[in-house]
């Protein structure tokens, strides 16, 4: 680790909500034409000329802009990239493609590229990838799966998202708790602990464990040795009893503080991603949170009394849930090939040590470490893994529990009714934690919702094959 001088890594959201994804699922069948034909001639070695329009990307910082100048370059001057600020809009996304004017590249989340690809919406990309000499076995393997459906890749993978535990060590020394007894690898001891940790005046003041549902439920699930998602992405497994045992731990988390009500409204009493943070002023013990927030805490509370670890299953081993972007070309795109060369430059190591060198430099100039970026490519991970820089304890062990978090992730597999799966999933949990249902009885109507999901959405697909 070399003794340079950083804060966040890019904080990439491009979140849509569930409703949204279910309008997709409704509304994006034939969108493109089922597999969506692809006659682009891909070359590294070919001039490109024209417009290239993407959407859902935005030049936000020195990460994105040092890429983009450098994929600007390898597109040539021939090319005029043409970018759709903001977040991606799905309702906007599918509406150009309706009218057989799309974007040439999207920037989606990955959870999204399985529908997409599954209703003919975007592009498979093998001739891309072969053509402008992609190299796929340089991904991060668990986000390329995520961006691959029926064997085919659809998405250029791009950043990994992954979480840790997070936890306040002078709360943990006071209740004589170590960093162990909140990162799940025993959870008897995690509930002992949340209970150790809580405090209450009245109302709740002081938030023991947060265990973060229902976003993290695939995370504790996995933790307790059942998949969700069969790996072929067609069988849910949602009433599986590991997954009611998981789902009930969690909430029960939340009921021994008074229920998820008064933990919730007391974490959105926080400031955040300012000083007043929930960690900086001692109003919460531990949770599990993404990486990026490592930073957010390192730049507005560097003194805060924090230490890290991975979240752990119950053999002890790293977890983590990933998630991310990629980079897809709609059916129809006028100029596929400049958005092939854009989504392999902007992935490539090169722009990513480019990107990691913008921020080093910037983070020396502001006197704070550089934690490293995740990209979703792996060569270029442990390249920027040596250009980390020290900010001391106990922000350098953060960064090794990111690191060794990113090596042991996981994802839902991709599927054609991701929506449908996410909705009936989310559905049933915010149902238990409500009061509104058993972990068994809204589990057992989420697996069912998910699985006539998924059955139709498969048998339109193998219909379109």
């Amino acid at each position: 680790m070399r003794t340079r001088r950083h804060a966040h890594p890019l904080l990439v959201t491009t979140a849509v909500g569930a409703a949204a994804l279910v309008t997709l699922s409704g509304c994006a069948v034939g969108t493109g034409g089922q597999s969506g034909a692809d006659d682009a001639e891909y070359s590294s070695d070919a001039t490109l000329d024209g417009e290239l329009s993407v959407m859902g990307f935005s030049g936000v910082d020195e990460v994105a802009t040092s890429r983009m100048d450098f994929a600007e370059q390898q597109l040539g001057d021939g090319v005029e990239v043409k970018l759709t600020e903001g977040e991606l809009d799905l309702q906007q996304f599918l509406s150009a493609a309706a009218t057989g004017s799309p974007p040439d590249l999207i920037y989606a989340n990955r959870d999204q590229i399985g529908s997409l690809a599954a209703r003919g919406a975007i592009l498979p990309l093998g001739s891309c990838f072969e053509g402008e000499g992609i190299d796929a076995d340089a991904f991060v393997e668990p986000a390329l799966e995520q961006v691959t459906l029926g064997g085919e890749v659809y998405g250029v993978p791009e950043f990994n998202t992954v979480q840790i535990t997070m936890a306040n060590a002078d709360l943990l020394e006071e209740a004589g708790l170590s960093v162990d007894d909140v990162n799940g690898s025993d959870w008897e001891a995690m509930s002992a602990a949340n209970e150790a940790l809580m405090q209450r005046d009245g109302s709740l003041s002081v938030i023991g464990v947060d265990s973060k549902l229902p976003e993290f439920f695939p995370l504790w699930a996995r933790a307790n040795g059942v998949e969700l998602l069969s790996e072929d992405g067609r069988e849910a497994n949602l009433d599986d009893p590991a997954a009611i045992e998981a789902l009930e731990w969690a909430v029960g988390i939340y009921d021994a503080q008074g229920g998820f009500g008064d933990v919730k409204a007391l974490r959105d009493s926080a400031d955040f991603f300012g000083e007043g943070n929930q960690f900086a002023t001692g109003v919460l013990g531990a949770m599990p949170m993404e990486q990026w927030y490592v930073n957010v805490l390192n730049d507005v509370s560097p003194d805060a009394p924090m230490v890290f670890d991975t979240v752990r299953d119950h053999e002890g081993e790293p977890i983590a849930y990933a998630s991310g972007s990629a980079w897809a070309i709609p059916s129809g795109a006028e100029n596929p090939e400049a958005a092939c060369r854009w989504a392999r430059a902007m992935t490539s190591v090169d722009a990513w040590i480019a990107a990691a060198e913008a921020r080093l430099d910037l983070r020396e100039e502001e006197g704070k470490p550089f934690t490293g970026i995740l990209t979703g490519n792996a060569d270029a991970d442990e390249q920027i893994r040596e250009m980390v820089t020290s900010g001391g304890e106990p922000w350098d062990s953060a960064v090794e529990a990111v690191y060794e978090a990113n090596e042991h992730t996981f994802t839902l597999p991709a599927n054609p009714a991701d929506a449908e799966f996410e909705a009936a999933l989310n559905d049933a949990i915010n149902d238990v934690l409500s009061g509104d249902a058993e972990a068994a009885d809204a589990l057992a109507r989420a697996q069912e919702t998910a699985q006539e999901a998924l059955d139709e959405a498969w048998a339109k697909v193998e219909e379109g094959s």
